[in-house]
């Protein structure tokens, strides 16, 4: 089993976001509590059925994802 397994897809689940192991953890909120600079340790503490695993498996979708899209720079406003 690939890390990228863990996440699934389903229109019953999240509207058919990107999700955890099917559960109602999208990968967006993963990405974006660790954006906001909690670590991998606290995500899991707040998340008791997340595995250090779940949170990689975000981490690498979301990276396969800002490699296929294309995507203009953010610019200052």
């Amino acid at each position: 089993m690939t890390r990228l397994s863990r996440i699934t897809v389903g229109p019953a689940v999240c509207h058919g976001s990107p999700c955890i192991r099917g559960m109602r953890y999208p990968v967006e909120l993963i990405v974006d509590l660790l954006a906001s600079g909690m670590t991998s340790e606290l995500v899991l503490a707040d998340y008791a059925d997340l595995e250090l695993d779940d949170i990689l498996a975000a981490l690498e979708f979301a990276a396969n994802v800002t490699r296929t899209r294309s995507v203009s720079p953010i610019s200052a406003a």
